[in-house]
């Protein structure tokens, strides 16, 4: 990293920070680019560069971060939550969360409550799956060494929804990619919640082609955020479809795999496994 770099690291860290202290009183753009002794124009393009994200949209995960934990872990109540977070009211509040997490501040409260879930297990060539879906589509995907384990980790994601063991036809379509049914693919379903930059990145990681390999760095790349590859990488950690999303195709620009949400062995055999069947 060169001395120009080091700088502006050092500024956006400090922005960051920033942020993170003061979020209850929303700062805006001119005051933290002021913080930085930065033009709020340049601020707000070298923080996309290396945060993957605006200002804004940064101060907002951070907010709703906190709304969250005061929801779920304290029980307060929106309004309550509006204010500790520095909101204006609680039609911020509904805003901010339809937007970033794609429910009501209620809805995220009573974890999913009215979400009806299906769920089934299946075995793959790389180890027992559970695979679940909402009337939208495909919403969870994992890998699970028994179904109690799979069990638990969908219903970390869903705490409150309700769910039946049922195989559907979303869940058949997205089974079949197991078989070397390629010609399913374009009828499986996804429903995924994400921030604007999580969908972005996976988005990129469903344009990999099966048997090629890209890195952290190149989707960064890909997405317009050069310098967000440590963000792009968290994106990836977070992906909650196993191998629909190929987010096993991502590897160090070292050439090293590197980590794997569910075993950097499994991450081996299927990159092994996909490649031997794209030469078939």
């Amino acid at each position: 990293m060169n001395t120009q770099e080091t700088i502006n690291y050092n500024r956006i860290a400090e922005a960051i920070d920033y942020i993170k202290a003061n979020f209850k009183d929303q700062p805006n753009l001119d005051e933290v680019a002021e913080k930085v002794h930065l033009s709020p124009y340049h601020f707000q393009r070298l923080f996309s560069e290396w945060a993957g994200t605006s200002p804004k949209k940064f101060l907002q995960y951070t907010s709703i971060e906190h709304a969250k934990k005061l929801l779920k872990e304290h029980q307060a109540t929106v309004s309550e939550t509006a204010f500790e977070t520095g909101l204006s009211g609680t039609s911020r509040l509904h805003d901010l969360f339809v937007n970033i997490e794609g429910m009501t501040p209620a809805e995220y409260k009573n974890g999913g409550k009215n979400l009806k879930i299906n769920y089934s297990f299946a075995e793959s060539p790389f180890g027992n799956i559970i695979v679940a879906s909402t009337s939208k589509g495909v919403c969870f995907m994992a890998f699970a060494e028994d179904e109690l384990t799979g069990f638990l980790a969908l219903k970390d994601k869903f705490p409150n929804a309700s769910f039946t063991q049922k195989l559907d036809l979303a869940q058949q379509n997205a089974l079949f990619i197991f078989q070397n049914d390629w010609s399913k693919l374009s009828e499986i379903k996804l429903h995924l919640k994400g921030t604007d930059f999580q969908l972005k990145v996976w988005e990129a990681l469903l344009k990999i082609p099966m048997g090629q390999l890209s890195t952290y760095g190149s989707i960064a790349h890909q997405i317009q955020k050069p310098n967000a590859s440590r963000a792009v990488g968290t994106a990836i950690g977070n992906n909650p479809v196993a191998f629909l999303i190929p987010c096993h195709r991502v590897i160090q620009s070292s050439g090293t795999f590197g980590g794997y949400m569910w075993g950097n062995t499994r991450k081996t055999a299927i990159i092994g496994w996909e490649g031997a069947h794209i030469n078939l």
